[in-house]
């Protein structure tokens, strides 16, 4: 029965992960385009995804979690602009991902961005700590100081 019990939670997280992975692009232009057509925030993540800890502690602790996922599939087309050391990913998203770093000024990671949905950026942060709740709240401060309202404010 414990088996059974282990095996149900795996399958339950590998499914989350694989939905967490789904609402993610890794093209910006077509993002907001697609941002400008529903009227949402695009979210950048300037991550490295196989060797960045705090990279991996924030998809971890928010990006992975319904609350948060939720809420992002209301209010944001979100972005991954990967950078990793392991996975292996083709010349032109390498090319396209380093333009993108290098136009947006891009130190550390992670680095989060927060385009409004004219594609004018609004806001530049990265790990935050309280989990999926705490991280909402930081970003609905954003669009709101950009005069823009998430859904959850809305009601």
């Amino acid at each position: 029965m414990r088996k059974i019990g282990l095996l149900l939670g795996v399958l339950l997280l590998s499914m989350a992960a694989r939905a967490s992975d789904s609402t993610w692009m890794t093209d910006l232009d077509a993002a907001k385009t697609l941002a400008a057509k529903e009227g949402k925030y695009v979210l950048v993540d300037f991550t490295g995804s196989d060797w960045c800890g705090w990279c991996i502690k924030l998809d971890k602790e928010v990006f992975s979690k319904p609350e948060y996922m939720s809420w992002a599939e209301k209010n944001l087309i979100q972005v991954s602009l990967d950078f990793p050391r392991k996975k292996e990913q083709s010349k032109e998203l390498k090319a396209r991902n380093n333009a993108l770093a290098e136009q947006f000024g891009i130190k550390g990671f992670p680095t989060i961005l927060l385009l409004n949905p004219k594609g004018e950026l609004v806001a530049r942060t990265g790990y935050q700590q309280g989990g999926p709740a705490a991280y909402v709240k930081h970003l609905e401060g954003f669009i709101s100081k950009d005069g823009g309202a998430s859904k959850s404010i809305k009601g």
